[in-house]
């Protein structure tokens, strides 16, 4: 297959016995690389290259006038816009950003297309006067802004127009209209050149008549890259290049320069349907890891957001790749670091903590768990978020953090202390970010390195146009053009452009060809890329005045699309079957053509492989080491929660009484179920404990609800320490609390009304007893801290605390042997083992009436629930005695034996109840 790049190159060589005076101008800098390896390829002997330039280097060299910055341009943007707007009308700069890049837009395009600016924004201010037409009603002021707006954008055209001219920088709108304007000098000065114009398709208004006034001159040659097909009045892809044969003067009396030759090549046609963007890629990771030489194969992203997929998704066998694209700024990592390091100070902002220099835990936790600000000295780092974790604080300054860790590990860190002190002076914010960039520097390497340059570079900008302009007045507007540039600027690829996989987006692929080529996303929406329209100029208005609208775009997609397939053998070509948030789910259009024209094209629809992997179950066998451990802590003592870890999972029982493995520390923003819990057992004691071996009065309870409010504050500032309880969840949770110790204690005044005698015989009780268990060579410990345990009317009580709900149902057990089987079973298992050790304390024997039971404080309605050994459906029996108690210590002495059995490993529970 012969591309259209050699055809051309042969054709001049043919007619041009040197190239000495001739200049080649192509639509990319990558086609300019590849029609230098065509003409070293092509060449024998030792000469001079011609002059090979990109269309946009050209149009600078003829307009004499350099392309600006993008964020230089809104800067001077902003400054014209202070000069010529009255200050009542003036926006800040952050507003004023929000609509100046789509002002921008539309400016460039006014120039591209050499629109008379004069009668263009007379007759835009028109139209939006028309679409406010008020008649009778008396316009709002929004309407009188809105049109004011329409009045002002042509002042500051105008203004932006001769300032830039003026110091030689412009838009590439302003250039191209310069480059028009310079072009009979440049013709004059240029007799003994010839310009080849190569692969060139929708050309604005300048460039046509830039190319229409050299072919007129005879300084000039178009080689135009079509074919037969594009000449037919139903392809919307030849819709420019029929209009320019049509039009110009030039072609009535000379050739339109195309290639006509027939291309017969068997083509392999692929369209392949896939669900999302994910498996798109991945499929053609598949594809590629299918082809052995990749020096004639294109990999085209009709969506460049994917290029970080994509990089992430290549097989091990493209060793060699070519990107155009550059990489956003905003996927490398280290703009996570400056993103969190901003959020800081902003939020401090935010939440009115100036004064008070303090910071929001989770922004000083983003900022302290950067993987780059770890590479400065991670250890001491992580320190200091255990200890911020554990101290439970949500808002923290600087000096707070300093007391977590030694004078030394301060010194050590003084940088990462640095970025908390934030002058009010933008230049200093700025100097500051650059110095933490090169403290970095000598911790990392490779491409790390690369990202650091280019964030250096980022805001050396960033301060040199604050220097110039002085516009970033405050932290805000800093931020905004951080994250505008992120947005907008790329990191550049560099490698060998004429090996490997070619990665490209469409418009790099003009005048190129390959013999295999991979498209993605050939979605409705991409390509075409649809009706959305960035600009203020209304639709009629753009076609009155000959500015491309989305049907010009469409034609300009299509001719891409149809041109890149001309001389291809392979064709893969991918759309997304999904409809979300990131593809229309509807193939392109282009495909549903393709189809029509190539019946025998090969259709298919694809889906990831859903493996059912059966994951082993996690099973613990139990070491020598492990029951010598398992010993240590049935001789020191076992408690009933433990023995319901090990119902729930014996894995976590392993992890936290084994291994010893406990669930890592979080800051409470929110006051947790467990504290919660911790904070309404301690009230509760102190509230009881002064009448410890006594009879409650109802002067007893009154006294309790008028000391409840106090304790409720002390054991608050206890357990949720430095938190805020005053506002927000937290403040209805604190009402939680004291309304069910209110509820409790009214529900205590009404057993006393009831005449009920109500003695307090302990509180939060320690207890503890030794059992044997057959086949156990040692004495087995069991300990619990018992709530309360009173005497009701002659009955002793053993009561246990819950702030979840619990219910009757929950303490009714017949069968004791399901207490080890299943969670749910662990509060009549806990309730049933306080009463044993209580009765153990006691004699061993049950000659007094005693019950166990739960007092819920989301259940407070049903009062005290008892445990309840009734087979009879609706009875109740609920005293403790030697026949209810032996099987539970059966069952109790079962499970232990099983946890001590060197035999039986530790096997997860494949059924957690949550």
């Amino acid at each position: 297959m012969k591309s259209f790049i050699s055809s051309v190159f042969e054709d001049v060589q043919s007619k041009h016995q040197s190239f000495d005076n001739l200049i080649f101008v192509l639509p990319s800098q990558r086609a300019c690389v590849f029609l230098k390896e065509e003409i070293l390829e092509k060449t024998q002997g030792t000469f001079f290259l011609p002059k090979i330039i990109s269309i946009e280097n050209y149009i600078q060299e003829l307009a004499d006038i350099n392309l600006i910055d993008a964020t230089q341009l809104l800067f001077e943007f902003y400054t014209i816009y202070q000069q010529k707007i009255p200050k009542e009308n003036r926006e800040s700069f952050d507003a004023f950003s929000q609509w100046a890049t789509i002002a921008l837009h539309d400016f460039n395009e006014i120039d591209s297309y050499l629109v008379n600016a004069t009668q263009f924004f007379s007759n835009l201010r028109d139209v939006k006067k028309l679409d406010e037409w008020f008649q009778d009603k008396k316009p709002s002021q929004m309407a009188i802004n809105y049109l004011q707006f329409f009045e002002y954008l042509a002042v500051l055209y105008e203004a932006l127009y001769e300032k830039l001219k003026n110091n030689k920088f412009g838009y590439q709108g302003l250039i191209y209209k310069e480059a028009t304007n310079n072009l009979e000098f440049y013709i004059n000065n240029n007799k003994s050149n010839h310009f080849i114009f190569v692969g060139f398709n929708a050309l604005n208004k300048a460039e046509e008549t830039i190319f229409q006034e050299l072919l007129n001159n005879n300084l000039a040659s178009v080689y135009w890259d079509a074919n037969e097909s594009f000449f037919e009045k139903s392809n919307e892809a030849g819709f420019f290049l029929r209009k320019y044969k049509r039009e110009w003067a030039y072609y009535q009396k000379n050739l339109f320069l195309w290639d006509n030759n027939e291309i017969s090549i068997q083509k392999n046609i692929n369209l392949i349907g896939a669900p999302k963007n994910i498996t798109q890629i991945k499929y053609v990771g598949e594809l590629l890891s299918n082809i052995e030489n990749f020096s004639k194969t294109a990999l085209v992203l009709a969506d460049e957001n994917l290029l970080t997929l994509t990089l992430n998704s290549l097989p091990n066998n493209v060793k060699n790749i070519n990107i155009t694209m550059g990489y956003p700024l905003k996927d490398i990592p280290l703009s996570n670091l400056f993103d969190a390091l901003f959020k800081l100070h902003l939020n401090q902002h935010k939440f009115n903590k100036e004064a008070e220099q303090l910071f929001y835990y989770k922004d000083v936790l983003s900022v302290l768990n950067n993987p780059f600000l770890n590479k400065l000295n991670g250890s001491i780092l992580q320190k200091l978020i255990a200890e911020i974790k554990s101290k439970n604080s949500i808002f923290l300054s600087a000096d707070m953090l300093k007391k977590y860790i030694s004078a030394n590990e301060v010194t050590q860190i003084s940088t990462v202390f640095s970025l908390f002190y934030f002058s009010t002076s933008i230049k200093e914010v700025i100097k500051r970010c650059i110095d933490l960039i090169n403290a970095l520097k000598n911790h990392t390497e490779g491409v790390e390195k690369e990202y650091l340059y280019r964030f250096f570079t980022i805001f050396q900008q960033l301060q040199t146009l604050n220097a110039t302009y002085n516009h970033i007045t405050d932290l805000k507007s800093l931020n905004l053009f951080y994250t505008q540039i992120l947005r907008t600027e790329k990191l550049s690829f560099q490698g060998e452009p004429m090996q490997g996989l070619q990665l490209m987006g469409m418009l790099e692929t003009r005048a190129l060809d390959f013999e295999t080529v991979i498209i993605t996303s050939v979605n409705e929406g991409i390509l075409p890329g649809g009706k959305n329209d960035f600009s203020f100029i209304p639709y009629d208005v753009k076609k009155y005045f000959g500015l491309p609208t989305y049907q010009e775009k469409d034609a300009i997609f299509s001719y891409h699309f149809q041109r890149l397939l001309y001389r291809v053998k392979n064709i893969y070509l991918i759309y997304n079957t999904e409809s979300d948030g990131y593809g229309s789910g509807e193939k392109s259009r282009f495909l549903t053509q393709l189809e029509i024209n190539n019946p025998n094209i090969t259709k298919t629809i694809i889906s990831p492989k859903v493996q059912h992997t059966i994951f082993p179950i996690l099973q613990i066998d139990k070491t020598p080491e492990m029951m010598q451990k398992l010993q240590a802590v049935f001789t020191k003592g076992i408690s009933p929660s433990a023995l319901a870890t090990y119902i729930y999972n014996p894995v976590k029982f392993y992890e936290q009484r084994v291994l010893e493995i406990y669930e890592e520390d979080e800051v409470e923003e929110t006051i947790a179920v467990n504290t919660m819990g911790s904070v309404i057992h301690e009230v509760l004691e102190d509230l009881y404990k002064p009448f410890i071996d006594g009879y409650l009065s109802k002067e007893n309870i009154a006294e309790m609800q008028i000391n409840k409010y106090d304790l409720l504050v002390k054991y608050f500032e206890k357990y949720y320490e430095k938190g805020n309880i005053e506002t927000g969840k937290n403040k209805l949770i604190f009402e939680v609390c004291k309304n069910h110790i209110k509820r409790f204690l009214n529900q205590e005044l009404q057993l006393l009304k009831q005449k009920k005698q109500l003695k307090i015989i302990a509180l939060e009780k320690g207890l503890s007893a030794e059992i044997n268990i057959e086949g156990i060579n040692f004495p087995i410990k069991l300990k619990g801290i018992v709530d309360r345990i009173d005497e009701l009317d002659g009955v002793t009580r053993i009561i246990d605390y819950k702030t979840g709900k619990v219910e009757a149902k929950d303490l009714k057990i017949t069968d004791f042997s399901v207490l080890g089987s299943d969670y749910k079973y662990t509060k009549p298992l806990q309730v049933m083992l306080y009463s044993f050790l209580f009765s153990e304390e006691n004699g061993g024997n049950f000659s007094r009436p005693v019950e166990a039971g739960i007092i819920s404080f989301k259940n407070l309605n049903s009062g005290f629930l008892k445990m309840n050994f009734s087979e009879k459906r609706g009875a109740t029996e609920s005293l403790i005695s030697q026949e209810n108690m032996d099987p539970f210590l059966t069952e109790l002495k079962r499970i232990i034996s099983e946890i001590l059995n060197p035999k039986i490993p530790f096997i997860q529970n494949q059924n957690l109840p949550f």
